[in-house]
């Protein structure tokens, strides 16, 4: 079985597509990004401390990094995911915390992907509050 770390770094398939149907906050036929998971890693490491972003603010910002209009809210559930299991393996292995995606910034305790995460909720949150962001 792949670790997190495993699938955060696979090549994946990513680029820009017309939007396939309508769905959640894209309309058919825009220009989707459909980003890898090291791309959701790379943005959230740019995220400041004490800053946060929802999910819906991290989809329209990397769209527009990319020249999209909409990223793919099924992918963007997956990635952030991946991320934030891939970050807690290498906390487990003993790297720094300010080593790690701080995907706290993006996942709060009202993300559905939060309450998906094998390490529970209670380190989110308090990292969460040791920068100062909402719960």
């Amino acid at each position: 079985m792949k670790s997190w770390n495993d699938r955060l770094n696979a090549p994946g398939i990513n680029g820009i597509r017309p939007t396939p149907r309508t769905m959640s906050d894209v309309v058919e036929g825009q220009p989707m990004l459909v980003p890898t998971a090291r791309q959701v890693d790379d943005f959230i490491r740019s995220i400041p401390k004490g800053v946060d972003m929802d999910v819906r603010a991290l989809r329209t910002a990397l769209a527009i990094e990319h020249g999209a209009e909409v990223t793919c809210p099924v992918t963007i559930g997956y990635h952030l995911r991946t991320v934030a299991e891939a970050a807690n393996e290498d906390l487990e292995r003993g790297m720094a915390l300010s080593d790690v995606a701080p995907f706290w910034r993006v996942l709060d305790a009202k993300t559905p992907t939060t309450k998906n995460l094998s390490f529970g909720t209670a380190f989110v949150a308090a990292q969460r509050k040791r920068e100062g962001l909402d719960p």
